[in-house]
Order: C-alpha cells, then structure tokens, then sequence
C-alpha cells in the first residue's frame, strides 16, 4: 500500500516570530526564539511549522513587505540560525513551512527602486503602472483592502502604481514572464535551503487584469463578510479584476512543477476571492497546481452548526480533486477563543477544547495558530499600543491585528510571562499570563492538556487524517458527520452550545464510544447527550 503523503492529514502549527519567543531582549521574537521552543512544538503533535516571514523588511506590514526575498532581517537573526532551525526541526520529525509574499514586494526592494526611476528601464514593467486618465485621476476604480484608493502617483515616472494592500507594498506584474522566473528562482532559494513547503500569501492577488477594468459595485446588502466590514470601502466592491485572473492558473502549474522537483515538499495557498471556495477547488485541481487550498470561510464571526456544514460540504462538493486545509485563527483574525465566544470575548475553556478537537476532525489538514492550544481569547490592545496600521487606519470599528499577534505566555514567574527581558514590541495580555504554558503544561484538564490529549489520539486515526466525510443532518447547536476510511467508520458530535444538548440517532450495537479527554457524550437508547461544548466519538 502506498504511503500517503505527509501533509495530506497534517496539523501544522503558524509561529508568529516576532510574538513567539525572544532570545536577544529586544521586545522581538527570533529564530533562536523558535528553536529554544521546538520541544514545546513537538509535544503538542504537529506535523509542520508554518513561520511567518522573518524576511528583510522596512516592517511596514511587520514582514509582508519584503525587500530581500533571500536574507534574514537582522531582528530575527541570520541565514545560519535558519539553518539551524531546518537541521533541529527535522531532527524532531518537524517539516518547516515558510511564508512565501509572491504578488508583492516591499518599496523598498531593488526591483521597485529601480523600476520607478522611469519609463524604460529594463524594470520598467517589472511592477503594474499604468497612465493617470485625462483629469489626472487613478486609472480605474480599484480599491487597497487596507482603505482607499489602490494606485498611488509616483512623480518620477508620472505614473500610477497598483498596490492592493499598504502604499508601501507594489504589485508586481506577474503578465511579465520575467517577474514569474525571478519569483520562482527566489522560491527555489527556500528549497535549496531544504524547507519542507510554502504558504503563499495572497497568492490570487498575482496576476490583475490587464485591461483595467472598473471592478462593479456591490449591493449594501452583500458588503459585509469576508472580514470586511462596512466601513472599509473594499467591501463596496466585487474584485472581479484586481485579483484571481484566469491566467493565474498557469502559475499555479509552474510552481507546482518546480516543487516536484524537491519531492515531499508542499504548497498551501491562502485565497481570498469573491468565491473562495470555488477558487481554492480550482487552484488544487488537476493535480498539477497547488498542494492545498487555505480560505477565511471558517476565519469570520459566524458559528453555528449549519454554517460550519455548509461552508464545507460547499467545499466538498466543489473540490472533488485537491486538499483541503481548515483554520479557525491565524494572525490576521480575531482568536477564535473569543471571537465565536457567548459575548464574542470571554474564553470558556471547554470551548476551546471542543473548538481543537472540531477542527481535527474535519476532512483535510489543519491550521493551528500559536497559542491556540492555550485557549488564548484577543488582548485588548489600548490605541496608543497599537502597531497594525491596519488597525490605526480604521479604529475604534477596527481595532485591526494586534490583539492576536500579543506575545506568546511561556512562565507567569517570568517578567513578560517569559517571553522577552525587553521591552515586548506589543505589551503581553494580562488575561494571557493566566494561560502560560507553566500553569497548563502539568494540568490534566488544561486546555493545553487537552489539546496534547486530542492530537496524539488523532495521530492514530486514519479516519480523521484522511478519511471522506459524511455530515449527518442536525439540529442547532449539535453539528455531527462521519469520517470513514478503509472500511472503518467514526461519529464525530459536537456541541457547539454551553447549555446541554441531545440529539436523536440510531447506533449499530457493537459501535463502541472512544474515551477521550473531554470528549463526554453519553449514548444510550437512540439518544446521544452532549453537555455544554461537549463532543462525542464512536467507531461504528
């Protein structure tokens, strides 16, 4: 039988380096700081770590503004501490995954420097410029996800440049073949260094329309969702033409086709489109484009069962060939802790665990963000310790990204709980002391505990890893399915309530319930009882 592929099932655990662990006492975390931490990472039972981009950078977006895709900034450390986090993760069975900002660079890259200065160099067209129209207005109506206009006018080349995201991050023009070759060449970099794979920011947003078009208006009716609420005028839009062009496809394929030349490694591509659903089944089709699909669908405010249903059975009947990959944090959102919380802020532990062990089960891989495992809820990050300029730009409706990139509570004994002798860059969540590793790791029904608990049991299911999925048609709060695999079938139940909840179903008499850490349910005469936040697994 053929050995399935490691990320097909996989948990992979997002480390935010700046917030994670600081071993030189600057306020900022470092590479040192992830490989102090490595045993931490390997007790929790992830398969890969996916880093954030610790690239050269102004840290206009904190990092996703690069400008030197093939060094280090200093503030992280160096190639050789890189080095040395690949060798010690892979001695640990740890496949290392990092960010790859393919669509756009930082203003101050080489290429954008040079490609300014005018209207011929041989970078000219390295980067998506386009003329004023008559009256000296923006060529088209696009608009920047981080507010306002998306063409800022550069006096040198008197022209507009694209940028969908900050003023400081230009578009690069992914029409010229040029820019595809210097990009992949820049990947394959990684590769050579020996990564294990690449998440891929944005990656719809690389090619734009060609001819420009004006994106339509939406209704005020369908402007909120996907993250954007109304006071962003991103949400005005359908981003028909800035973002998630047909011809992106092909470039799919050809970085398909140079990770099949370091086998094992793995691609996962973050979508946010008009249907992100239907566009993560296309970038994963065919098997010849992306490893894997990652979208917001299960990032936003909505919880409930039906929704988590039919986000993904959408997906399943979409994407009838990729991979899927599922995430209820990262450090774009909300923690989820407190995000689908009863008041949408305090943490209930059994929650949290529920959460970990729901989104374990679903079909596909799974991303858990840093201090998920922890049952962390969003700090409160008081205005004037604000560094997300996303945040700055649209508070107080916004309070954008920071109250999920506070730093990381290793020890409540420690001055920062652990996580730097400096000053931290953002300060650490007073709540957040309270969930240090140091008061969870050695609690047998800490949320950490739990959470270790519920891994190395998945670690043994085939039938959560890879198996098909089968939702079972249930009344709110219980969302309920089948995963089966080889001839073998699991329950899953879920109650995504505080209050207690039942559920009518009928069991073969040799299914045989699966003791877990709170996993609590109670079946018996055709009814399954879940206390509040409890789950329910049985191997039919």
């Amino acid at each position: 039988m053929a050995q399935k592929e490691w990320w097909k099932g996989a948990v992979i655990y997002q480390v935010y380096p700046r917030s994670f662990c600081d071993t030189n006492n600057d306020g900022i975390g470092d590479i040192q700081g992830i490989i102090s931490k490595l045993d931490y990472i390997k007790s929790l039972g992830v398969d890969a770590i996916w880093v954030s981009p610790f690239f050269k950078s102004p840290m206009k977006d904190f990092g996703y503004d690069i400008s030197d895709y093939r060094d280090i900034d200093p503030m992280f450390g160096n190639l050789d501490d890189f080095d040395e986090l690949i060798d010690k993760a892979h001695q640990r069975d740890i496949k290392i995954i990092i960010d790859q900002v393919l669509s756009h660079t930082s203003d101050e890259h080489p290429w954008f420097s040079e490609s300014r200065i005018s209207q011929d160099n041989p970078k000219a067209d390295w980067y998506v410029w386009a003329d004023a129209k008559p009256d000296g207005s923006p060529p088209n109506n696009w608009l920047s996800i981080f507010g306002g206009v998306a063409w800022q006018w550069d006096s040198r080349r008197c022209q507009y440049y694209l940028h969908n995201f900050l003023t400081e991050q230009p578009d690069l023009n992914f029409h010229n073949p040029d820019v595809r070759q210097a990009v992949l060449d820049n990947v394959e970099f990684w590769l050579k260094k020996g990564v294990d794979g690449f998440r891929l920011d944005a990656i719809n947003f690389c090619f734009h329309d060609e001819q420009l078009r004006d994106n339509p208006a939406k209704p005020k009716e369908l402007r909120q969702g996907r993250g954007f609420s109304e006071d962003n005028p991103y949400a005005f839009q359908y981003h028909y033409y800035n973002n998630t062009q047909p011809e992106n496809l092909s470039f799919m394929a050809e970085i398909r086709a140079l990770l099949d030349r370091y086998p094992g490694t793995v691609s996962l591509g973050e979508i946010s489109s008009e249907d992100s659903l239907q566009t993560m089944a296309e970038y994963t089709s065919g098997g010849d484009k992306l490893h894997m699909g990652y979208s917001f669908e299960l990032l936003t405010k909505d919880y409930s069962a039906s929704y988590i249903r039919e986000t993904v059975s959408r997906l399943e009947a979409v994407m009838t060939e990729g991979w899927p990959c599922w995430a209820f944090s990262n450090h774009d959102v909300e923690r989820v802790a407190s995000r689908w919380s009863k008041d949408g802020k305090t943490v209930d532990d059994r929650q949290a665990s529920m959460l970990t062990a729901l989104l374990g089960s679903l079909r596909g891989s799974v991303c858990m963000y840093q201090g998920e495992e922890l049952g962390l809820g969003e700090a409160d990050v008081a205005f004037e310790d604000l560094q997300d300029p996303y945040g700055i730009t649209f508070w107080p409706n916004f309070k954008g990204r920071d109250g999920c990139r506070t730093p990381m509570p290793w020890d409540t004994q420690l001055g920062h709980a652990g996580f730097t002798e400096g000053k931290p860059w953002l300060p650490v969540s007073p709540a957040h002391q309270l969930r240090a590793v140091s008061e969870q790791a050695d609690t047998a029904d800490s949320v950490l505990s739990r959470y270790q608990a519920f891994m190395a049991w998945r670690n043994t299911m085939p039938e959560l890893q890879v198996g098909d999925i089968e939702f079972i048609d249930t009344p709110e709060p219980v969302l309920a399915f089948y995963r089966r695999h080889q001839g073998k079938t699991l329950l899953c139940a879920f109650n995504l309530s505080e209050q207690p909840a039942q559920l009518a179903i009928t069991l073969a008499e040799h299914a045989q319930h699966l003791e877990i850490v709170h996993h609590n349910g109670h079946y018996e005469d055709s009814q399954l009882s879940l206390p509040g936040f409890g789950c329910y697994f049985a191997s039919l």
